[in-house]
């Protein structure tokens, strides 16, 4: 997806209480795009595991400012499973443009706007999960992820890549 993976998309249809959470990760896949151009356009590295250990450290703070009954240790391994799934978004697109540079997006997208979308979409994220904690510890939880899976991939109509990647970004929710 070109830089305008930033821009308001439409929303998923709410067949499934986890579908604005399982929303909220696709979106936050889709800022890969911009932030893999960054990245590829000032030469650097993918994986930036300074970063990744401050970030989960984060929401792992979060949630437990947030709600004292939310595992921090739960909050961050879903976290990790997003940020694996987005790093292997950002492989995609180099290999990509490694094979095809015609495909290089032209000029480079603004970090900022990147972070601050990824911020912005890691605290719907947390606010979901902290609101559905007894559904993502329960039995139903499979069903509701599967539905809200489905209902996400069609209405931003994800690719398989996306696909695959939402799969492993959302694989430690259900922990009933």
């Amino acid at each position: 997806m070109p830089v305008a993976a930033l821009a308001p998309q439409p929303r998923a249809d709410s067949t499934s209480a986890l579908t604005e959470l399982v929303d909220a990760a696709a979106q936050r896949l889709q800022v890969a795009e911009p932030v893999a151009a960054v990245k590829w356009s000032a030469h650097g590295a993918i994986e930036d595991p300074g970063r990744v250990e401050q970030e989960l450290a984060k929401v792992g703070a979060e949630a437990e400012a947030t709600a004292r009954h939310i595992d921090p240790n739960y909050v961050t391994r879903v976290f990790g499973d997003q940020i694996n799934a987005t790093e292997g978004i950002e492989y995609s697109r180099f290999a990509e443009w490694k094979l095809n540079p015609s495909n290089v997006p032209p000029a480079s997208p603004d970090l900022s706007a990147s972070r601050s979308a990824i911020d912005a979409l890691n605290q719907t994220m947390l606010t979901q999960i902290v609101a559905n904690w007894d559904l993502l510890h329960s039995p139903a939880c499979a069903l509701q992820l599967d539905a809200a899976r489905s209902g996400v991939i069609g209405a931003r109509q994800l690719d398989g890549l996306y696909q695959q990647a939402l799969s492993l970004a959302t694989s430690s929710y259900c922990q009933g």
